[in-house]
C-alpha cells in the first residue's frame, strides 16, 4: 500500500471516529432525564414571603443569589392551578398580598393528599426567574421541577 492510500484511509477512519463520538454523545444527551429533586440537598431554605420580599426589594441581587439554584420553600397555599398540559402548579403567599411564588409540580411527584387553600406547605424546586409587578396584579416567583417536602 502506498503512502497516499495509506493517508486517505486513516484520513477516513478518523472523520468516521470522529462522527460515531459525536453521534453517540448527541444519542445520550437527547435521551438524558432530568434530575429528580426529591433527595438534592436545597442551596437556600427561605418562606414564601421573605423570596418574594428580596426578589421585591433588589431583583439584580436576588437573581444573582437565587437564579437555578434549587430552593426549598414554605408558606401558605393561595390556590392550585394547571398549566396548559394539565401539569399541577401550586401557588404560595399571603393570601391577601397579589404576589406569589408560582411551583411547577414535577409530573414524576404528586401531592399525596388534595391541599385546600390556607394548608401550610414545604415544597423544593428550581428558581427560573421573576415576573416584576407592571400593571398592578402582583408579581410573581417562578419555581421549576417542584417536590413536596415531607414534615
Amino acid at each position: 500500500m502506498n503512502k497516499k492510500k495509506k493517508n486517505l484511509l486513516l484520513f477516513v477512519l478518523a472523520v468516521f471516529i470522529l462522527a460515531s463520538g459525536t453521534a453517540f454523545y448527541a444519542y445520550k444527551e437527547f435521551n438524558r432525564k432530568a434530575v429528580d429533586l426529591s433527595d438534592a440537598t436545597a442551596a437556600h431554605k427561605i418562606s414564601a414571603t421573605e423570596l418574594i420580599n428580596s426578589f421585591a426589594a433588589n431583583e439584580t441581587e436576588s437573581n444573582a443569589k437565587y437564579l437555578s439554584q434549587i430552593i426549598e420553600i414554605s408558606g401558605t397555599l393561595k390556590k392550585m392551578d394547571q398549566d396548559e398540559k394539565g401539569n399541577n402548579i401550586l401557588v404560595l403567599g399571603d393570601p391577601d398580598s397579589m404576589s406569589s411564588i408560582r411551583c411547577s409540580l414535577d409530573s414524576l411527584h404528586s401531592l399525596q393528599e388534595p391541599l385546600k387553600p390556607g394548608s401550610p406547605i414545604t415544597v423544593k424546586g428550581i428558581c427560573t426567574g421573576f415576573m416584576a409587578d407592571d400593571l398592578g396584579i402582583g408579581s410573581d416567583v417562578i419555581l421549576t421541577r417542584c417536590v413536596p417536602v415531607q414534615q
